[in-house]
């Protein structure tokens, strides 16, 4: 199977929450404007729940997908998947979190990143056509991502979302024929705008010898 086994992105990554009973935008605002995030948790048939979590904690655990938070509420440990995270466009500021319940030994969805490593052979160029694979897999073991390796790979040379190597007990969601990175030969046009962009770097310093001869 193409690519190297999968590394998991999911450590401890315990937060303390606050739990609240007040909602609402201009709440909200003064929650962030605290340096923290507004979040709620559902799930399991649960009530939801809404939470405040620690800002400068959350994001740095948030830089990579698919999170599993560990979460002191009151006291007590609950495990949430994180499903959706709003910034604002501009400033990139966490503005809220969705959180779903999980426990032990469940199964969940994800969409997994593919990270492509590598040089193929001389002559060649590389097209990732999907940049993530969805899998099903335990929600306390969710890779972080899928590497594959594309070293010395021939033109016409293709890796499918069958032939990655995926983490024990995963199980592919994607359609198995989904390509994921093909192995092309340089095309002529590329060669020829190669050349282009050689011959008009070269005019200025033709110009500037005329000039100097003048």
């Amino acid at each position: 199977m193409a690519g190297k086994a999968p590394t998991s992105g999911n450590d401890n990554n315990h937060l303390v929450t606050e739990v609240r009973d007040t909602f609402g935008k201009g709440v909200a605002r003064k929650i962030r404007a605290k340096g923290k995030i507004p979040a709620v948790i559902y799930g399991h048939g649960t009530e939801p729940q809404h939470v405040t979590l620690p800002g400068h904690e959350t994001a740095l655990i948030l830089r990579k997908s698919n999170q599993v938070l560990e979460l002191d509420i009151q006291g007590t440990t609950q495990l949430a998947l994180v499903k959706d995270v709003q910034k604002d466009p501009v400033r990139q500021i966490i503005e809220h979190i969705d959180l779903i319940v999980i426990r032990k030994g469940e199964k969940v969805i994800v969409d997994i990143p593919v990270h492509v490593e590598g040089e193929p052979a001389p002559g060649t160029s590389v097209n990732q056509d999907s940049n993530t694979v969805s899998l099903e897999v335990e929600a306390i073991h969710i890779p972080e991502n899928i590497v594959v390796s594309i070293e010395g790979l021939e033109e016409g040379s293709q890796i499918l979302a069958k032939d990655l190597a995926l983490p024990t007990g995963a199980t592919l969601v994607t359609e198995p024929e989904t390509l994921i990175v093909g192995i092309t030969g340089e095309s002529e046009q590329d060669l020829g705008d190669e050349t282009d962009e050689a011959a008009e770097g070269d005019a200025p310093a033709a110009e500037g010898a005329s000039e100097a001869s003048e």
